[in-house]
């Protein structure tokens, strides 16, 4: 959702140097909303990996996913939000984060998610995306809030706390076939029915070959008209 003319958002750019020092500036994103009360948003590409959600951990194939991800270079991580296993690969996979502060922990779950996707498919559009909202069957990370063009691009994750909730998602910019290719055992070990056929990328589907072109247009689109208090990622995460 874009933020008022005159709203104040604390902008984040940047990635950190390490996979845990990266997720600890979102980490430190979310505690400083929650604190006081401004809004922040980042979005990055992280470094190479496959982001395992808190239900894949309790899957029996488990381990046998990890294994999968690292066999094919993809070293493999636990996040904090919900949703099904995602893929990174360190150079055009794109992360946003999107925090907000919070007054009741049991409302404004399915307000948020809306307003996410609805930035995100503003964010493609803009760059020539024909995106919508959904999703093709057996797509990656599978749910009701996503984006897809020629294929899915886009799937969206939320945890809420008390004091502030965090909006993430992942976005495919491009190379599309490495992701389907590691994607497709760790499912498989997983026991979750994927399609590598439905795995998209904001390139195929008319958009910008260059990341940072996305990146752009998903600030644009979800801090709007705000006055942005930019902050290097560096700055948030620890001993860098």
């Amino acid at each position: 959702m874009d933020a008022e003319t005159g709203d104040r958002v604390r902008v984040v750019r940047g990635r950190a140097k390490t996979r845990e020092a990266d997720r600890a500036v979102t980490a430190a994103m979310l505690e400083e909303t929650g604190r006081d009360g401004v809004p922040a948003f980042r979005a990055w590409t992280p470094h190479r990996q496959v982001a395992f959600g808190r239900r894949d951990s309790h899957a029996d194939g488990y381990g046998e996913a990890r294994r999968a991800a690292e066999e094919r270079g993809f070293p493999p991580v636990e996040r904090s939000v919900g949703g099904r296993a995602v893929a990174y690969t360190g150079t055009t996979t794109l992360a946003f984060a999107h925090v907000v502060p919070t007054e009741d922990i049991r409302t404004g779950l399915d307000a948020r998610y809306d307003a996410a996707t609805e930035s995100v498919v503003a964010a493609l559009q803009s760059v020539g995306v024909a995106a919508t909202p959904g999703e093709p069957p057996n797509s990656f990370c599978p749910g009701a809030h996503s984006v897809q063009a020629d294929g899915k691009l886009c799937g969206i994750a939320q945890r809420v706390r008390s004091d502030a909730a965090l909006v993430s998602g992942v976005v495919v910019a491009d190379e599309r076939e490495e992701l389907a290719a590691v994607l497709e055992p760790v499912y498989a070990a997983l026991d979750v029915p994927f399609d590598p056929e439905t795995v998209g990328s904001v390139a195929e589907s008319g958009g910008p070959s260059d990341p940072e072109e996305t990146l752009r247009a998903l600030e644009a689109s979800f801090v709007g008209d705000a006055t942005r208090d930019v902050t290097d990622a560096a700055a948030l995460a620890p001993d860098e």
